[in-house]
């Protein structure tokens, strides 16, 4: 009892250190994050991040996939398992020769699951949905003052936070041997806020009598549902290998609310507009497999298509040189469907065995994604990336099943046009996956 104790209080501790780093930072600094509900999270845990995000088709007793909710009906039923986890991340970005490097912290995930009855299991959890973080700014050539003969510039500065969060409850169930189905319903909730200030300058000298400046502020406070339907079928192909097959659905809707406009120019003049539905879901589809060989080696791999193109997002729409006349409106063409692959191994070398470091969990994967954004008509960053890590047994015995996981992630995103920003990450992914047998009735005491 000891043991469990000191596990729950260094779980609690996990838990609430990096809730005061997202204050400071909520894992993103990227100004691709500006657009939309910002950047989607990939919501893997910590066990299968390092296996390149890979889900369909992965099913444990001791761990929960909430990728894929049919998974749930695997959970043992002497467990109680939690999974938590946050990052380290370092960003470089890069545009026409000039870098910029930040760090940021957050938390990824907490996910618990328990088993109900025989074939049903159910899990409870939060991730993050979307992350919004961003701050930078650029200089433009204006023109030539004709009566001071100054270079006049024009000084733009954006910067946004914000982002969308999701409480799920899901069960998975087994109505016959080999086959699941599960479904998670969630809340999601969050704010979104972006803001843009234009000013000028002449001769890098700020002029407030020529030349007005402006400030637009963009907000909108979200709440909703969302739902996810999945499958999974295990079969095995002889004594040493199994092979399951796993897809999930997530239904896509219109949010509810208002998104708001407001605009300041130097003189005072104010304008305020609002759009109503203004933000979506989009319908999701993903199709996966997992072959297992023995208890060793495990090897996956996914696909998965976002319907973004359908997706509706707010924009200004100016009528002519009138101020008044400016109307914030929901429309269309602000994204492109999204096509996403993943694929990941894990390999242990003698989990039953005397040595500690044939028990260790290898992990490694990589993952490449389209674009869904669409910038200015074009198409917004690819994102591609290599993983790699290790889930180490917290104690030095066989049937130790929880795990500390320590994984790497370096990503890339680009965009087809050289003019756009190109990011590297570095990403340092630790978490736990804490599953002891709580639920066990010992005969002898």
């Amino acid at each position: 009892m000891k043991l469990k104790y000191y596990l729950l209080v260094g779980l609690t501790a996990l838990l609430f250190s990096p809730s005061k780093a997202v204050a400071q930072s909520n894992g993103s600094n990227s100004p691709y994050s500006r657009f939309g509900i910002g950047l989607v999270s990939d919501q893997s845990q910590s066990f299968n991040r390092s296996m390149g995000g890979v889900a369909q088709g992965l099913r444990y007793g001791g761990r929960v996939n909430f990728q894929n909710p049919a998974s749930y009906s695997a959970i043992d039923s002497l467990s109680f398992i939690f999974d938590i986890s946050m990052s380290l991340q370092r960003d470089r970005f890069a545009q026409n020769g000039n870098h910029q490097s930040t760090n940021n912290t957050s938390f990824d995930n907490l996910n618990a699951g328990f088993r109900l009855l025989s074939g049903l299991g159910m899990s409870v959890g939060f991730v993050p949905y979307s992350r919004i973080g961003y701050t930078f700014s650029k200089e433009s050539y204006v023109l030539r003052d004709p009566y001071s003969n100054q270079i006049v510039t024009q000084d733009q500065g954006y910067t946004g936070s914000g982002g969308l969060r999701q409480i799920y409850l899901g069960v998975g169930w087994s109505p016959f041997k080999g086959f699941s189905v599960g479904a998670n319903g969630g809340y999601l909730w969050g704010d979104v806020s972006n803001g843009v200030t234009q000013s000028f300058s002449e001769n890098g000298t700020a002029n407030t009598s020529s030349y007005g400046g402006l400030l637009t502020v963009y907000t909108a406070s979200l709440r909703t549902w969302k739902v996810d339907a999945g499958v999974q079928y295990s079969f095995n192909i002889n004594k040493e290998n199994e092979l399951t097959l796993g897809a999930t659905v997530g239904v896509g809707h219109k949010i509810g609310g208002e998104a708001t406009m407001l605009r300041i120019s130097l003189n005072g003049d104010t304008i305020v507009r609002t759009a109503n539905k203004a933000f979506q879901l989009p319908m999701t589809y993903s199709l996966g497999a997992a072959w297992r060989y023995k208890q060793m080696l495990t090897v996956a791999a996914d696909v998965a298509m976002e319907q973004w193109s359908n997706c509706v997002t707010p924009k200004i729409v100016n009528n002519g040189n009138d101020a008044n006349a400016t109307q914030y409106v929901v429309s269309t063409g602000s994204y492109s469907n999204r096509y996403k692959a993943n694929a990941g191994a894990e390999f242990i070398p003698d989990r039953y065995g005397n040595s500690y470091f044939k028990r260790i969990n290898y992990r490694f994967g990589g993952y490449y994604s389209t674009p869904y954004l669409k910038i200015n008509g074009q198409d917004g960053s690819r994102e591609y990336g290599l993983t790699a890590g290790i889930g180490l047994p917290i104690m030095n015995r066989w049937n130790s099943r929880s795990l500390v996981n320590v994984g790497v992630q370096w990503s890339h995103r680009s965009a087809s046009s050289s003019s756009m920003i190109t990011e590297n990450i570095f990403c340092i992914n630790i978490g736990l996956t804490f599953n002891e047998p709580w639920f066990m009735k010992w005969k002898f005491n």
